[in-house]
This record gives C-alpha cells, sequence and structure tokens, in this order.
C-alpha cells in the first residue's frame, strides 16, 4: 500500500515562513556586514564546491543542524551559543525556512533566514567566493 503524505514540503516550508523572519537578498546582504550576525550555509558540500560561498559563512549541514546547535550533543559546535543573529541560507530559500524554524523552535534566537537562498544572494550582488578544500596537517 502506497503511503499517504498529509503534509508536504509545500505546506511544511508555507508553516515554518510564517513562523519565521525571512530577509530579502538585499538585507541580507546589508545586515552581513554587521559583526553579531552569524550567516549559516546549510548546502551540502557539492552545491558549496560547485556554486561557491558567501565569504565568512559558517558551513552546517542540514543533516546536523539539530546537533550542533544542541550545547547538550557531543557534537554542539560554539559558534551556535554566541550572542549572534543566525541568518541561514540553502541554495533557493526552501531547505533554510525549515531550518531557522527547527532552530527556532530549539530556542536559538534570533534566527532567520535568505529569502531566494545562495541564488538570490548572488544575482542580488552579493560577495560570493569558489570554495577552498581545508588543508590537512
Amino acid at each position: 500500500m502506497p503511503q499517504t503524505i498529509t503534509r508536504g514540503i509545500k505546506q511544511l516550508c508555507d508553516e515554518a515562513n510564517a513562523e519565521i523572519e525571512t530577509l530579502s537578498a538585499k538585507d541580507a546582504i546589508e545586515i552581513s556586514k554587521n559583526g553579531d550576525v552569524v550567516i549559516v550555509d546549510i548546502r551540502d558540500p557539492r552545491e558549496i564546491e560547485r556554486e561557491g560561498r558567501i565569504p565568512g559563512a559558517f558551513s552546517c549541514t542540514r543533516g546536523m543542524l539539530e546537533f550542533w546547535i544542541d550545547p547538550q550533543s557531543p557534537y554542539a559546535k560554539p559558534i551556535f551559543q554566541e550572542d549572534k543573529k543566525f541568518v541561514f541560507h540553502c541554495a533557493g530559500g526552501l531547505r533554510s525556512a525549515l531550518a531557522a524554524k527547527t532552530a527556532q523552535d530549539m530556542g536559538l534566537k534570533p534566527v532567520a533566514h535568505i529569502a531566494g537562498g545562495f541564488a538570490a544572494w548572488r544575482d542580488a550582488g552579493g560577495p560570493t567566493e569558489a570554495w577552498e578544500q581545508k588543508k590537512k596537517g
């Protein structure tokens, strides 16, 4: 018997967007200049390698987000304990809406996401750079 999906991705994203702050790419570019903002890139490393990245963005794949935010997790990242505004982005703005909602539900605040994601940022003239693999050793 096939599965019956009762809440699809469109509904989930609409619900998330109703509860979180959504920034235009232009506004995100402007506030990114503020030292109290962390841009969080939740794209897969292959996407970052292919498309580039926002300079200074913190990379956290969507799959590890909850584990990196929770200070009780063995995977917790100190950056998520800082008193900053966290602005999430993905490629097009869907995953980042869900990520921002999850982070907000966990108690991280303030959070927002970029409407249109990395593509909108790039198209609005936001700075980007090629991804450089970390050197070992």
